[in-house]
């Protein structure tokens, strides 16, 4: 029963010693995380960055595309004027039987 008790004092430092370690190990633990946080946002980053150029690339080649064919078939009206009004009657025609055919089904349900 002669067990003899810490000092006020020891005690004090002894905690002390033990915030300091703990604040210590927090601090490399959350730098860790940063630097985990931020090398995932760079990765991210710049997977963006490849996704916008691939996106460029796929935006400009389709615009050449359509250019390539409004110009075409701009010359194919300017070329053949009467034979592109028949064409375009005859699809107006076939878009206009589509759509009756469809409604004509629908009011048989």
């Amino acid at each position: 029963m002669n067990e003899r008790q810490p000092s006020p004092q020891a005690s004090a430092t002894w905690s002390q010693s033990q915030a300091d370690t703990g604040t210590s190990a927090g601090s490399g633990f959350l730098e860790g995380t940063r630097e985990l946080a931020a090398q995932a946002l760079e990765q991210a980053a710049e997977k963006m960055r490849s996704l916008r150029e691939g996106m460029s690339g796929t935006a400009n080649a389709a615009q050449r595309s359509v250019h390539h064919y409004a110009g075409a078939t701009s010359r194919y009206i300017a070329d053949q004027p009467v034979r592109a009004a028949l064409i375009a009657a005859g699809v107006g025609a076939l878009i206009a039987a589509v759509v009756l055919w469809s409604r004509r089904r629908g009011n048989r349900f």
